[in-house]
């Protein structure tokens, strides 16, 4: 039997990664929007000054999945939480339990770094996901419209 192994991304798995991101736009039907390079891969995610942290999921010594991660803060329960950016897990490895050993990881790590939360965002179309999520007790948050300035209206608002 196969077994999975996790672990922290490093700046050799840049490419790896940008890799599995377009593989993920794909699957999200938005290719084009992908603006990042390997440089800006390595920089975001390997710098001294990177914020958001990465995890390469491996089968047999080969990578078949990664998941992005940073930590938010909340100041109702006074502790910061993890915010899951991106989980990707390639077709031919779905059902493995991979997807699911990704979570468990970074839940695992939640608990033992005492954050209150650990939240994700899924398209609404992707009934795959939700209903996997959904299979070990992830609540949708209904009640939150998620908002977002990017490019031209970031830049106008900024320096309006």
């Amino acid at each position: 039997m196969s077994e999975l192994n996790i672990r922290a991304a490093t700046i050799a798995d840049a490419q790896q990664i940008m890799q599995f991101i377009i593989e993920l736009a794909e699957y999200e039907k938005a290719r084009d929007e992908v603006k990042a390079s390997v440089k800006d891969i390595e920089q975001s995610l390997f710098s001294g000054s990177a914020t958001a942290k990465a995890l390469i999921c491996e089968k047999d010594g080969q990578a078949i999945g990664f998941a992005v991660y940073f930590y938010n803060y909340s100041t109702w329960l006074g502790c910061n939480g993890i915010y899951l950016e991106d989980l990707y897990i390639t077709p031919s490895s779905r059902g493995s339990g991979a997807g699911k050993a990704l979570l468990k990881y970074l839940a695992k790590k939640a608990v033992d770094e005492n954050c209150g939360r650990f939240e994700w965002s899924v398209l609404d179309w992707n009934t795959p996901a939700i209903e996997f999520y959904e299979s070990f007790g992830a609540k949708a948050l209904n009640e939150w419209v998620g908002y977002r300035l990017t490019g031209k209206a970031l830049k106008a608002f900024a320096e309006s």
